[in-house]
């Protein structure tokens, strides 16, 4: 029998035993990236997360049986700005951004649509760009504005804040003290300072649409609605669970809230909400002013995608994590011990229950890897429990020669040297085994002799 998975949901502030709305169709929405730039190693947070999060439902329901959607943010000011400033349209400069981040993040060993979904059958990982869904929004907005939860006012359309008596339940803030904090700066148009945009004007040159509400002038939309026209699309009116990071739950998941709840009449938008916590870099926030701003490509051109993602899972996904080198040499030397143990050994047919059990409990990846650090005599198990994590995607030999390759070492040269050192050694030739070794370490090659007398080498990183 499988583990009960346990997950925090914001929402009620408590861990909760997880039961799907329906148990043969389990649905999934996290907020995706931003595509106007190179995406930061604090953005893969999330996305290895929730990835992980996918993998564990999947292995927990079947994979027929879990849909995931995960936006593309593809308008906003930064992306209208940045297109303005390279001359060429929002879908040119987004279609550029979003196949890097597709590479950055596939080599982290994050699933995407073309690992899950199969040809023939519904789409289980949907990746729904917020320009493509601009029809959604309208619809959504006129309910709204019909239903008298928005209004317009200057070419604008403003959610009514005051008009939902459970705005700030997700986010734990009282209405009075919101709107205390909120009076500076408040457009003229607001009929409070916490009412939030749904549709606004466009620009001269900015990307704009027919708007909704009656009307006449093009615009656009505002960012809250997205999410919650595209998971009513793809997932339902409710789901099971939405995720994002720690820094969305105010404003924008207690906006998309309030639009889906007023809009569908539902007494929730999803049953459970997931947050994980803030990463800093070497104890510091991460800011472009402070010189430590690392995308997630800068960390790949020195480390390799396995070893990213284990760095980010070894602290539990509700936590703060600070990013340092420190961790980053830690994990690659935990991978190198399970590579090792694993060996070119087959993966077991289905993950070891210590490690799924783990994961069952509010995705606690410490306990989770420490069960792993546990199978390392039964390389099998150690394989499955691995490839749950998404990690080990390779055997032993194939990774050696990876590193091989990627380093351009003279293999025949390192095999010479090593066999002149075995020799050496073996007629107790100490100076002529150190001269060996030390061009080998010249070289960035490391040599491990085994029990049963044959050496092994790899390639420093």
């Amino acid at each position: 029998m499988a583990p009960m998975l346990r997950l925090y949901n914001t929402l009620s502030g408590a861990k909760e035993a997880f039961a799907p709305i329906d148990p043969a169709h389990v649905r999934m929405y996290a907020c995706g990236p931003t595509v106007y730039d190179a995406a930061h190693i604090g953005n893969a947070r999330p996305i290895i997360v929730f990835d992980l999060l996918f993998r564990l439902l999947r292995h927990l329901y079947g994979p027929g049986h879990v849909t995931y959607a995960r936006n593309v943010t593809d308008v906003d000011d930064k992306i209208n700005a940045r297109a303005a400033e390279r001359g060429i349209t929002i879908r040119e400069l987004t279609d550029g951004t979003l196949a890097q981040f597709h590479r950055d993040i596939g080599d982290l060993g994050v699933l995407g649509p073309e690992d899950v979904n199969a040809p023939g059958a519904p789409p289980r990982f949907i990746e729904p760009r917020a320009t493509d869904h601009i029809a959604e929004m309208r619809t959504m907005i006129d309910a709204l504005v019909a239903g008298g939860h928005a209004y317009v006012a200057e070419g604008h359309v403003l959610f009514d804040v005051p008009a939902m008596p459970e705005y700030g339940r997700l986010s734990k803030r009282p209405l009075d003290e919101m709107e205390a904090g909120a009076r500076v700066e408040v457009a003229p148009y607001k009929r409070s300072p916490l009412d939030f945009v749904l549709w606004k004007p466009s620009k001269p040159g900015e990307p704009s649409w027919p708007s909704p509400a009656g009307i006449a002038e093009p615009g656009r939309p505002g960012w809250h609605i997205e999410c919650s026209a595209m998971s009513a699309k793809h997932l339902g009116k409710t789901f099971d669970i939405h995720a994002g990071g720690i820094d969305l739950i105010f404003p924008h998941h207690e906006n998309e809230v309030a639009q889906s709840r007023c809009c569908f009449g539902t007494p929730v938008m999803a049953n459970v909400w997931l947050h994980n916590g803030f990463l800093q870099v070497e104890g510091e926030k991460m800011s472009k002013s402070l010189g430590n701003f690392i995308t997630i490509r800068d960390v790949l051109n020195d480390w390799p995608g396995e070893v990213v993602r284990l760095t980010m899972l070894r602290t539990h996904y509700r936590q703060p994590i600070d990013w340092t080198l420190r961790g980053l040499e830690e994990s690659s030397r935990v991978l190198d011990r399970w590579y090792n143990a694993a060996g070119d050994a087959l993966a077991a047919e289905t993950a070891p229950g210590t490690v799924v059990e783990a994961l069952c409990d509010d995705l606690n990846t410490p306990a989770a890897i420490n069960a792993l650090h546990g199978l390392t005599e039964d390389a099998a198990a150690l394989r499955a429990g691995a490839h749950l994590f998404g990690l080990l995607a390779r055997t032993r030999s194939a990774r050696e020669h990876d590193q091989v390759a990627a380093s351009g070492v003279d293999v025949p040269a390192v095999e010479a040297l090593i066999a002149q050192r075995k020799a050496a050694r073996a007629a107790k030739d100490w100076p002529a085994s150190d001269r060996a070794r030390d061009a080998l370490a010249a070289m960035g090659v490391s040599v491990k002799d085994n029990k049963d007398g044959t050496s092994t080498w790899t390639v420093a990183r």
